[in-house]
């Protein structure tokens, strides 16, 4: 399970999404999150899994990394779904002589909720598929700069967004060698309850904290003896820039916002 946790990692391949600006991306995500918020009827829901398939397209990954990246919170997915379902008021939904304790507006809603999750699962793993941890930090920090003159440490912020992004993979990976480990040793992560599942997880939980602090600060003298400095005094050997295909999916996100907002006020 811990091996399909996707979120972080990039995928280096050759595709339009991958030669886009960084500002790009990470507005058009904010855009498609906006707009999977503001869908409100089946049009609405139909145009934006739409455009979230076109994201998909373009960036050349393979499908299958986009589904692996949802086992993880499939049980949130369902959970959220059955609640929806039950606790919602409205007209009972009747199979023959038999009331049914789910509703039909429960039904509707746990639908939307669940390809709501989705969609902004796909959404987040298509940025991180495309774009590396680097460029990240880049257009993060572009995007937050007017906020320095401010006094807001605004590389300084882009920088461990970026890093704590980057290191996601890594502790997923610490983790599964320690669950090993502890199983080698006769520790059952997989019998029992949930509630027994969690507790037995508890012990696991010092040697992780203790290997992402030496991890942690492994990382800052390596950055110290490089002579690591931050800020606006750092140069970078790419430098970002808008190009004509980022022009195009700017105004390509906008529209796609605004006939979204048409729909959902005339339908």
């Amino acid at each position: 399970m811990l091996k399909d946790i996707t979120l972080g990692q990039y995928f280096p391949i050759d595709s339009p999404l991958h030669k886009m600006d960084p500002r790009t991306k990470i507005l058009a995500l904010i855009l498609l999150i906006t707009a999977i918020f503001i869908a409100g009827n089946p049009a609405g829901y139909a145009l934006v899994t739409l455009f979230t398939v076109l994201v998909i397209v373009l960036s050349r990954v393979p499908v299958k990394l986009y589904f692996k990246g949802l086992k993880p919170i499939w049980f949130v997915i369902i959970f959220t779904a059955a609640l929806n379902m039950f606790l919602t008021p409205g007209t009972k939904i009747q199979i023959g002589d038999y009331t049914t304790p789910v509703t039909w507006e429960g039904l509707l809603l746990a639908g939307k909720m669940a390809l709501r999750l989705v969609l902004l699962i796909m959404a987040s793993s298509a940025l991180t598929y495309t774009t590396s941890p680097i460029v990240l930090t880049d257009g993060i920090e572009k995007l937050l700069k007017p906020l320095s003159k401010l006094g807001v440490p605004t590389y300084e912020l882009a920088m461990m967004m970026s890093i704590a992004i980057r290191f996601i993979p890594t502790l997923i990976e610490e983790t599964d060698k320690i669950m090993k480990a502890q199983k080698a040793r006769g520790a059952d992560f997989d019998s029992g309850s949930v509630f027994k599942r969690v507790k037995a997880m508890a012990p696991m939980l010092v040697p992780l904290f203790i290997s992402a602090f030496r991890r942690a600060d492994e990382l800052a003298v390596a950055m110290e003896s490089r002579c690591y400095q931050g800020g606006s005094t750092r140069t970078r050997l790419n430098e970002i820039c808008f190009r004509k295909t980022d022009v195009f999916a700017a105004l390509s996100c906008l529209a796609f916002l605004a006939a979204l907002i048409i729909i959902k006020i005339y339908l």
